[in-house]
């Protein structure tokens, strides 16, 4: 319990009280509207605006989702009373509506235990952006009537497009559209240039009272919300002789499966944007138990709102206070102030509803996905057409189905390559994108990023045997992508191994888990490791092999005899070449600017300059050491920007350099050489240019080099203390 509750903050309290009560106001036309839509009189609709809501204020363990009366069930529950052949607003229907909560709580319960909502798990976020976006813009149609003096309607975009048309020939009103497109654009204008002004909540005041004192609306026949009594004494028990309890589940099922999925999405979608989580098995308990709780006092079956939600977000609600607040503001109004809902004007309220479900449309995202993932952004308009077209369960099915075909689609066409090495570094790197790289001769190093399945295993197959060439000795996969292998992959990786054995090439697979090797076995793939074929590194299986560094090359037609290591520029841009593709050069060229521009814009302390270097995290040892240079060339300007000293920057600098030596040396001892040459070459040209700040350097690393090598004498020599006292 409490977990949205424990958000709450002193600081955010305020924003929480006034989103709530904006909530609350909001609230009374859509629980009374949708209340009707389920056949209940408009009044159920209030009282499913307070309890149900107290529950989810306590048991959720989102911060800031908004549970109530709303579209989806309540449309369903009216569809539900047709087929039982009961009118709406009858005796029976109050009656029945509530066993249809009811038995909906008790299917929720039951996905709680059956865990369900892990099945969110499965929903990109295309599809979960496509779903929301859907489900406002479908709200938003069932709303535009009311703009113009119309009732809301129903059903999908075709049907709402009917009634849109028929509304607007039977009860078009420009006085009540005007006052509804005037509201909805003073609110848009407020929320883009003072967007935690409560606008909604003063718009909304001020029409009811000058309704209440000048009665405008009556002239201009702009409708206003209808007249309810105040009472509490509507409530009576569940009667199952209405529905039995077979029939009542049959027939809330789908009820059950759209307040899971529709609200969990929505919550996970609000998760996602404001950065915190939530625990779905939960919620759908807290699911359960509202529904439960609106039976008990008569009202339909309730969900999350969306629309509630997105007004929630757009006025700092942090926390499930605002629920509490709503929810007692409801019930003061439910007994001391439903005179006053009468005065409220329809047009003014749905302007605020549909204010908030434009916030809630994934624009930005669309756009997003059209600009950089075309794939993910047809999931998306399939995701929000499918609920359009054929409502919430259908729209959220095609777009899973679709998800997981990209999924395939793009697991059966890998990202694969074929490795190489660079002289004089150590690794292995891709042939197509590291220009300097040349294969091992007589060796083929394939690497392969996925799953190996009955989708892509025909490439897989075809890659190496277009790969293997008269001379070659030895296939190796690079199998660090590789965490299972399907029948189809384990038979064709047999025939693959068996074809090459038989033709004198070995084949290893290599840098993978153990855990693929377990698989290996259990597929009677065991064989392959016993005859050596499983290595635990690329390195591992051409020492197998037999082939030792320095590994002899496959020489192109343009290239020497004897290829040297390329010069150290190509060297020290192979990371951001690496990173930054063809703007690697001019990356490295302004980096230095950035550094100095950061040291401007920050009162560094000498302990803190380091950081300034971390502006891309993959920084290697090649470019940070060019960039200690460039940052000595500067060291005028950099002392002034940070106000530390000239000599104690340098000395900084020339200590980060050496440990940054050490390291490489004990890695590479051929690039430690390659740093070393070139660090001379540097020192010479700066004796020439810049001789005091080449004395400076000089000075710092002699010291540096001095007091290292003082460290690891009185290591050594308590070392042969420790020795001596141990034959002692």
């Amino acid at each position: 319990m409490f977990g949205g509750l424990r958000k709450a903050r002193f600081k955010t309290l305020p924003n929480d009280i006034i989103s709530g009560i904006i909530i609350a106001l909001v609230s009374i036309p859509i629980s009374m509207g949708y209340a009707q839509i389920a056949g209940l009189p408009p009044i159920y609709g209030l009282y499913g605006s307070i309890l149900p809501v107290i529950i989810f204020a306590l048991f959720s363990s989102s911060p800031q989702f908004i549970f109530g009366v709303d579209a989806a069930p309540a449309a369903l529950v009216g569809g539900v009373l047709a087929t039982l052949g009961i009118s709406a607003g009858s005796e029976d229907a109050q009656k029945a509506v509530p066993l249809l909560a009811f038995y909906t709580g008790i299917w929720l319960f039951l996905f709680y235990i059956f865990k369900a909502g892990r099945l969110t798990e499965y929903v990109s976020t295309p599809v979960m952006g496509g779903f929301i976006s859907g489900i406002c813009t479908t709200i938003i149609l069932m709303q535009i009537p009311k703009l113009f003096g119309g009732v809301s309607g129903t059903g999908e975009i075709h049907e709402l497009a009917v009634h849109i048309v028929k509304q607007a020939k039977l009860n078009f009103s420009l006085p009540s559209l005007i006052l509804g497109l005037t509201t909805l654009a003073l609110i848009l204008i407020c929320k883009k240039f003072a967007p935690k002004f409560p606008m909604p909540v003063l718009i909304m005041i001020a029409a009811g009272v000058l309704q209440y004192f000048f009665n405008y609306c009556t002239p201009f026949e702009i409708s206003t919300l209808p007249k309810v009594t105040n009472s509490l004494d509507n409530f009576s028990l569940l009667d199952f002789s209405v529905v039995s309890p077979i029939k009542g589940m049959g027939l809330s099922l789908t009820i059950a499966v759209v307040i899971m999925a529709e609200t969990l999405l929505s919550e996970n979608n609000f998760a996602i944007r404001n950065d915190y989580k939530i625990n779905d098995n939960n919620e759908v308990l807290t699911f359960a138990l509202c529904n439960i709780s609106a039976s008990a006092v008569g009202c339909c079956p309730v969900n999350g709102s969306v629309s509630r939600s997105s007004m929630n977000n757009q006025f700092g609600g942090k926390s499930q206070v605002t629920s509490i607040t709503a929810a007692v503001i409801m019930l003061v109004i439910v007994i001391f102030c439903t005179g006053f809902i009468q005065y409220l004007p329809v047009p003014v309220l749905t302007a605020i509803v549909i204010s908030a479900l434009l916030g809630a449309i994934e624009f930005d995202l669309a756009k997003k996905l059209r600009k950089i993932n075309k794939k993910e952004f047809f999931i998306f308009l399939a995701a929000f057409f499918g609920v359009l077209i054929f409502g919430t369960i259908y729209g959220v099915i095609i777009g899973v189905i679709l998800s997981f075909v990209n999924v395939v689609i793009r697991e059966s066409n890998p990202p694969r390559s074929f490795l190489g090495v660079v002289p004089n570094r150590g690794g292995f790197f891709d042939l197509n994108t590291n220009e300097n790289a040349r294969p091992i001769k007589n060796v083929v190093i394939y690497r392969f990023r996925a799953n190996l399945f009955f989708a892509n295993v025909k490439e897989f197959r075809e890659d190496i045997e277009n790969a293997v060439k008269p001379d070659t000795k030895c296939v190796i996969v690079d199998a660090s992508s590789i965490g299972s292998i399907d029948t189809t992959g384990a038979t064709t990786l047999e025939g693959i191994y068996t074809k090459l054995k038989q033709n004198g090439i070995r084949f290893y697979l290599t840098e993978h888990s153990h855990a693929l090797n377990d698989e290996l076995r259990q597929l009677d793939l065991g064989y392959i490791i016993e005859e050596g074929g499983v290595r635990r590194t690329i390195s591992a299986a051409l020492r197998a092999q037999g082939i030792q560094k320095p590994y002899e090359l496959e020489l192109g037609e343009n290239d020497s005899e004897a290829i040297v290591a390329p010069n150290f520029k190509e060297q020290l841009l192979h990371e951001f070449e690496w990173a930054f593709g063809d703007s690697a050069e001019e990356r490295i060229e302004t980096y230095t600017e950035d550094i100095l521009k950061n040291a401007r814009n920050a009162n560094l302390d000498e302990k803190s300059l380091l950081e300034l270097t971390d502006l891309w995290s993959g920084l290697g040892s090649f470019d940070e050491d060019i960039l200690l240079e460039s940052l000595e060339l500067h060291l005028s300007e950099l002392s002034k920007s940070t106000g530390i000293d000239e000599d104690k920057l340098a000395k900084q600098i020339e200590e980060r350099r050496e440990t940054l030596y050490q390291y490489v040396k004990e890695e590479d001892e051929e690039a430690f050489k390659n740093f070393r040459d070139r660090r001379h070459e540097h020192m010479h040209l700066l004796r020439d240019r810049q001789p005091e700040l080449y004395r400076k350097l000089h000075d710092y690393h002699e010291e540096i080099v001095e007091k290292r090598k003082e460290h690891l004498d009185e290591l050594a020599e308590k070392h042969k203390e420790r020795q001596r006292k141990d034959n002692q």
